[in-house]
């Protein structure tokens, strides 16, 4: 079974940036389209970034221009590169593949943007 861990996140301030990592635990990892969502306090989890195993991304519309998504294959590792980050970007972040699968929730890391 692969097993995801999120790691990263932290306190910062409007402006600032943070990189987020989510590492496999198996070599599985490289074929599977992976996503990263977040789940503000009273909202729903969101995909905000996927890359599939080709390295084809997408981009919800609030982070477009802002957060990067990118895997490292040899190392089972998937990114979230956030930027500019916003108030409103203060969520649990998880990892996952896309679309989820049910037994690769993990903690997830809680990513806090405030002065």
């Amino acid at each position: 079974q692969v097993q995801l861990v999120e790691s990263g996140g932290g306190l910062v301030q409007p402006g600032g940036s943070l990189r987020l990592s989510c590492a496999a635990s198996r070599s599985i990892f490289s074929i599977l389209a992976m996503g990263w969502y977040r789940q503000a306090p009273g909202k729903q989890r969101e995909l905000v970034a996927a890359i599939n195993s080709g390295g084809s991304t997408n981009y919800a519309d609030p982070v477009k221009g802002r957060f990067t998504i990118s895997r490292d294959n040899a190392k089972n590792t998937v990114y979230l590169q956030m930027s500019s980050l916003k108030a409103e970007d203060t969520a649990v972040y998880y990892c996952n593949t896309n679309p989820p699968a049910s037994p690769f929730w993990g903690q997830g890391t809680q990513v806090t943007v405030s002065s």
